[in-house]
Formats: structure tokens, C-alpha cells, sequence
């Protein structure tokens, strides 16, 4: 199994990333701000203007080490891989499934089960843990939504309609996610998702999270020897991490959402850590950043039980399980993909 490590964050925008021997050495105007070793880093997330050596490049490429770059406001550009890991083979099977309808349909529809599923009890759960603070009737309703939605999702046949109930599913469970916000401070109300650029907090930080959540997906797909670009449920588009999205679905209630309710909950963001630009935008300061990814990185290391295979082991890991897991399915070495639920 994947051994779980760091991610160092440079959040300085005037840092620049060089390798010394195994080291990474961030520095600024030329002096030596920090180094840290590279064989304690699964991934490197740069916000810096200054960018990185092309050697440092080459050997997080070749060390299997995610080498990303943002902005300083955090706009996702670019990130750095190495040469495809596993049998050609298997990204053959891969490509091949998703010209046969019915397969894709199959993994599409499990992806699908594992984030309505999940959906469902990040509301469960809010209504036992909070009942007396919440909406109970709009609560238990959606949850009665998302049972169905899960009935129909087992009986669509066509990944248009397995798209159309996804997307009514993530209406109803975003029409009460507000209800899971316990501040009581007025910068933390969501009205419903809105992205490109979001205009709240909440969706500041959602937008974040789910590119973090999809890089590390990337990431463990291609450890796992499949192309995150070829995906079952997402339309592939030039540049797109199609089978990426489709792998974080089923973890984005579980991994981003409650994390971010969790965060606002427990005061570990708060108001003044964010900033509204002249379009409306919201965006997260420096020092708001730097206390989520903080945070985001103890998320990671706590423990979980793996529903399927019935192992604890970290959050951070349960990306690069999942990705191993498809593999075994698109290889013939399981009957179904299992999904992530948790309850």
C-alpha cells in the first residue's frame, strides 16, 4: 500500500522551488529560505509566482511526487507527471470500456451510488449529532430523496439519465447544506453552490477542496497505472481529467464537504480570512490558506475503516485504494467496482 505523505505548500509568492540532491530547497531572492527532504512529500503544491527549476521538475516526475502549480489566489494551472505507471494493457482495457456502453455504465452508475449514498449521510448524520439546531422535517426529507435517487440510480440505463439524477440529487443535498453551517456568523451562509468565480466563502472553499480532491485522484490513477483523462461518467475534453472527477464524486461529501463544514464549525476559518474582490469574487487570504491547509493535511492523517476492505488506515490514502480497486475491476480481478461508503 501507498505509504501516506506530506504535501508542502508554499503559499509565499515569491519563493522559488530548487532541487539540491534529495531535497527541495525553497528560495527567496536567492537565499535559502527552507529545505525539506523529498522522500517525506507525496505532492508539492506551489502558489508562488516564481515557479520551479526544471531539474526539481524532472525529479518529483520521476520520484512519483504530484509537482502542482496555482496561483496566489489559488487558480489551478498546471501540475508535473512522469512517465504512465502500470501495463499498457490495462489503459487499453480502459479506453476500451468506454465504447461499451454498458460497462461504462456499470462503474459510472457505482460512482454515482457512492456519492448519493454518502450525500445521504453527511444529512444522517447532522440530524443525529444536531437535531435540536437544524430543520429536522427539510433534513429527513432530502435524506427520503436521496433513498430514491438511490433506487433510481440502480435501475437507469443510459449515463444521460445517470447524469440527470446525479444532478438532481446534488440540488436537493445542497438545498439543506446550510443547515449543517452551525455559525452563526453571517459571512459562512451558503445559498447554493456557485463557482467560476465563487461569491461566498462556503463556495471559496468548496472550489479549493474539490481541486485538491482532484488532484490527489489524478495522482493515485495514475499510480495505479490508468490515464486520468479517460473517464466513464465525465465527457473527455482536451486537457480534462475526466476519470479524475469521476473518482472524486463519491468523496466529495465525505472528504471536502464535511471538512469545510467542520473548519467553519470549529472556528478554524473566519470571516477575516477572506476577501472580496471588485467582480464579487471571494477569495481566501494568505493566512486563511494557510490554516486550511493546516487543517486539511491533520484531515488527512486521521483514521478510517475502509468499508470494503475492512482495513483502518488514513483519509489521505482512500483515494489511491479506491484507484487501486478500479484497476483490479477494468483488469477482471473483481466482479464490480466496489465504491467508498461511509456511514
Amino acid at each position: 500500500m501507498r505509504r501516506l505523505g506530506n504535501t508542502l505548500y508554499v503559499l509565499s509568492e515569491d519563493l522559488y522551488l530548487k532541487v539540491d540532491g534529495e531535497n527541495v530547497v525553497a528560495k527567496r531572492n536567492g537565499v535559502e529560505a527552507g529545505r525539506i527532504p523529498l522522500h517525506t512529500l507525496q505532492s508539492i503544491y506551489s502558489f508562488s509566482y516564481m515557479g520551479a527549476s526544471p531539474a526539481l521538475m524532472g525529479k518529483c516526475a520521476e520520484d512519483g511526487i504530484e509537482l502542482a502549480f496555482f496561483t496566489p489566489r489559488g487558480k489551478f494551472l498546471a501540475d508535473i507527471a512522469g512517465m504512465p505507471k502500470g501495463n499498457v494493457l490495462l489503459r487499453h482495457r480502459q479506453a476500451l470500456i468506454t465504447q461499451d456502453e454498458t460497462k461504462r455504465l456499470a462503474i459510472a452508475r457505482n460512482f454515482i451510488l457512492g456519492k448519493i449514498y454518502n450525500c445521504k449521510w453527511v444529512v444522517e448524520r447532522c440530524i443525529r449529532d444536531h437535531g435540536m439546531r437544524v430543520d429536522i422535517d427539510a433534513m429527513h426529507s432530502v435524506s427520503h430523496q436521496l433513498s430514491d435517487a438511490l433506487v433510481s440510480v440502480r435501475s437507469c440505463n443510459s449515463i444521460d439519465s445517470l447524469r440527470g439524477i446525479e444532478g438532481d440529487a446534488a440540488a436537493e443535498y445542497f438545498s439543506v447544506f446550510n443547515q449543517l453551517i452551525l455559525s452563526n456568523d453571517k459571512a459562512f451562509i451558503f445559498n447554493g453552490r456557485n463557482r467560476r468565480p465563487p461569491l461566498d466563502a462556503v463556495n471559496a472553499m468548496l472550489s479549493l477542496f474539490y481541486t485538491m480532491l482532484g488532484l490527489d485522484c489524478s495522482s493515485a490513477l495514475r499510480g495505479a497505472g490508468l490515464d486520468p483523462y479517460i473517464g466513464f461518467l465525465h465527457t473527455d475534453r482536451p486537457g480534462r481529467r475526466s476519470l479524475g472527477l469521476d473518482c472524486m464524486e463519491e468523496l466529495r461529501p465525505v472528504l471536502v464537504d464535511r471538512f469545510v463544514v467542520s473548519a467553519i464549525n470549529n472556528r478554524v476559518i473566519k470571516a477575516t480570512d477572506f476577501e472580496v474582490r471588485e467582480t464579487g469574487e471571494v477569495r481566501l487570504t494568505d493566512g486563511g490558506r494557510k490554516a486550511l491547509f493546516d487543517a486539511w493535511q491533520d484531515k488527512k492523517r486521521e483514521a478510517v475503516t475502509h468499508p470494503y476492505l475492512q482495513e483502518k488506515m488514513p483519509w489521505g490514502l482512500i483515494p489511491f485504494v479506491q484507484a487501486q480497486l478500479l484497476a483490479q475491476y477494468i483488469r477482471g480481478d473483481l466482479d464490480a467496482y466496489p465504491p467508498f461508503l461511509w456511514k
